[in-house]
C-alpha cells in the first residue's frame, strides 16, 4: 500500500524522543509520503529543514495557523514567502479562521489569511486551509481569491452538507482527518464524505491530534502510521474497497501537491 499523509506536524514537541520510530512504523503501515504542516514561522521552519533531510519523501508546507495570527508581522510573513521558495515546499498554510477559540483577534486572522492567499496567488502555490466556527467569512474572504489560486485544500474537514457543498462549489479539495473514525463526533461527517468527488478527496492524520479511537497508543499521540484507520473509514462511507480508496487518494495528493510517484528513480548524473 502507497499512501500519502497530507497534513502530519511531524516537528512537533512530542515526537522529539522518537521522531525515527515514528517514521518507521508510518512506512511499514504503507505510508510512504508526508506533507509536513507549517502553522507558525518557527514550525514551518522545523518543517522545510526535515522535508530537506528526506526529499522525494517529506514534504512541507510554510504558513501562519489563524491561532498564531497576531504574530503575523510583516517581518513574519516576509519569512513565510522565503521559506515557501524552498524546493520541498508544496503549499501556502495551514492558513485560514478559527473562530472558534479565538486565540487571535478575529481581524487579525483575516489579516493573515488574506496575506496568505495573495501569497499563494503570487508564487502560484496550492493553500492548505484551516476553518473552525467561521464558514460564512472563511468563504467570503476565500471566493475573492479563488480564481486567481492554483488549487485549495480545505485541511480537517468537519463540518456539515451545506458547507462541504459550499467548499466543493469553490472547487476546494478535502482532507479527512481521524475524526471520522469517530462513532459519536465523526457520524455527521461519515454520512456526506461520499460527496466529495474521488479526485479531489485527501486523507490525513494531523498527528500528534485527532487520533482515531481505534488507535490505541499511549498519551493518545497520533501518529502517521494511524492513517490507516482514516483510510478505512473512508473506505466503508464511501462503499469502496479500502485499497480503491488508497490508489485514489494517493494519486490525487500527487497532483495537488506536486509529488513524483514513489518509484520513481532520477535518472544518474
Amino acid at each position: 500500500m502507497d499512501l500519502v499523509d497530507i497534513g502530519v506536524n511531524l516537528a512537533h514537541r512530542r515526537f522529539n524522543t522518537d521522531r525515527e520510530a515514528v517514521i518507521r512504523r508510518a512506512a511499514e503501515a504503507g505510508v510512504r509520503r508526508m506533507v509536513i504542516t507549517g502553522t507558525s514561522v518557527a514550525a514551518s521552519r522545523a518543517a522545510v529543514a526535515l522535508a530537506r533531510e528526506r526529499p522525494g519523501v517529506f514534504f512541507a508546507t510554510a504558513g501562519i495557523h489563524p491561532h498564531e495570527a497576531s504574530t503575523a508581522s510583516d517581518a513574519a510573513l516576509l519569512e513565510i514567502s522565503e521559506l515557501a521558495r524552498s524546493p520541498g515546499v508544496r503549499a501556502i498554510g495551514e492558513c485560514g479562521l478559527d473562530f472558534d477559540r479565538d486565540f487571535s483577534p478575529r481581524s487579525a486572522q483575516e489579516a493573515a489569511f488574506e496575506a496568505q492567499l495573495e501569497l499563494a496567488c503570487t508564487l502560484k502555490l496550492p493553500v492548505f486551509l484551516h476553518e473552525r466556527a467561521a464558514h460564512d467569512r472563511f468563504v467570503s474572504i476565500l471566493g475573492r481569491f479563488r480564481l486567481r489560486l492554483s488549487r485549495a485544500v480545505i485541511h480537517c474537514f468537519t463540518g456539515d452538507a451545506r458547507e462541504l457543498d459550499a467548499c466543493l462549489a469553490l472547487d476546494l479539495h478535502v482532507g479527512i482527518t481521524g475524526w471520522i473514525c469517530d462513532e459519536r463526533r465523526g457520524l455527521g461527517l461519515r454520512s456526506i464524505v461520499s460527496k466529495v468527488p474521488a479526485d479531489r478527496l485527501m486523507i490525513e492524520t494531523d498527528a500528534p491530534f485527532l487520533t482515531p479511537p481505534q488507535a490505541h497508543t499511549p498519551g493518545r499521540r497520533n501518529e502517521p502510521a494511524f492513517l490507516t484507520h482514516v483510510l478505512d473509514a473512508v473506505a466503508q462511507a464511501t462503499g469502496r474497497p479500502a485499497e480503491q480508496v488508497a490508489t485514489e487518494t494517493t494519486q490525487t495528493a500527487e497532483l495537488f501537491f506536486g509529488l513524483l510517484p514513489v518509484d520513481f528513480h532520477p535518472p544518474p548524473p
